[in-house]
């Protein structure tokens, strides 16, 4: 015990070999000398210019051989908010239901020792029949893109919805009706947030014969995973276009010979009288019907921008649609019109 240990109190001799040196803060005078002159940039590993990432010392860099970066497999995406970007639907009934629908896709993830049932089958077969690529990945790999999500070692990845300029989509909902000898009908949507919604109004758009969904760049859903899988393939066969301004969009239309029709709760004339509130045979001529949010319903410039507002008369004094729901009734009766 003596040997390894030392009375409080006692004081080392200060010839002593052992022990910190005076003034070298309990570091020996080796410690103290220093690693030299601080290398040039290109020679320090941590460095950009080390990497060839900039400067005149890039040439000198090391690099990794093309050969290399070639051959390196690329890491699957990360999962995306923006609703305009490339997405990620995630789980085995999404995925599965996504496929069914035709979704546009680019590739289909399958985590490595999955537990195979009838849906990831079917997902690889419809995958593999589509030309949709089938890779199997590490499940780290999919817990990355799903950030935190559910994804029950499935994972699809799909592109970003090709919209049509306003000018566009009216042409071609222009082209349509004149081949089916009609005249264009249109739908748009003012601040509808919900993609189910938006789905059913493509679903509705495709059964009652309209030509075209047209949706503001701000505050509205676009056409995500969910809204396509809800049209239950719709999404692939009604154009959708997308309007920076909506309220200038449907003035300009208006100037172009449509009547715009605002599907309004508080309207004085309903559905029933709408060539009265529109003008004579409003539903048989060039027309766009724009329904509003189920909360807010339509706002202030776009319903002073409509030709009329009308609304749908119900039974009930509180009762209230939503407007997937609005848009079909009121699509029904022009369709019906239109075939009178």
């Amino acid at each position: 015990m003596a040997g390894n240990s030392r009375r409080p109190g006692a004081r080392r001799n200060p010839g002593s070999k052992k022990g910190p040196t005076k003034g070298s803060g309990g570091k020996g005078r080796k410690s103290l000398e220093g690693r030299g002159p601080t290398p040039p940039a290109e020679k320090r590993p941590n460095h950009k210019s080390y990497r060839g990432e900039g400067g005149s010392s890039s040439a000198s860099a090391p690099r990794r051989p093309a050969t290399e970066e070639r051959s390196a497999p690329r890491r699957p995406p990360t999962r995306r908010d923006d609703p305009d970007g490339p997405q990620t639907v995630l789980g085995r009934n999404p995925v599965v239901e996504s496929l069914r629908a035709h979704s546009p896709a680019i590739a289909l993830y399958i985590a490595q020792n999955i537990d195979v049932d009838d849906r990831v089958r079917e997902s690889i077969r419809s995958a593999s029949e589509r030309g949709i690529s089938v890779l199997e990945v590490p499940r780290g790999d999919i817990d990355r893109m799903a950030d935190g999500a559910v994804h029950q070692g499935l994972a699809l990845s799909v592109p970003a919805f090709d919209y049509l300029h306003p000018d566009d989509l009216l042409e071609e909902a222009r082209q349509r009706a004149h081949l089916q000898k009609v005249e264009p009908l249109l739908v748009a949507l003012d601040g509808v947030t919900d993609p189910r919604n938006l789905g059913a109004v493509l679903r509705s758009v495709a059964a009652f014969g309209a030509h075209g969904v047209l949706l503001p760049l701000r505050r509205s859903v676009g056409v995500t995973p969910v809204a396509w899988r809800t049209s239950a393939g719709a999404a692939a066969r009604v154009p959708v276009g997308r309007a920076t301004n909506l309220s200038r969009t449907l003035s300009a239309w208006l100037d172009e010979g449509l009547v715009a029709v605002g599907l309004d709760g508080d309207a004085d004339a309903d559905i029933d009288h709408l060539d009265d509130a529109a003008g004579p045979d409003a539903a048989r001529g060039p027309l766009v019907l724009v329904v509003g949010s189920e909360g807010k319903g339509l706002s202030r410039l776009v319903r002073e921008t409509c030709t009329a507002s009308v609304s749908i008369p119900m039974a009930g004094e509180f009762e209230s649609l939503n407007a997937s729901v609005a848009a079909g009734v009121a699509l029904a009766e022009i369709a019906r019109r239109r075939r009178g």
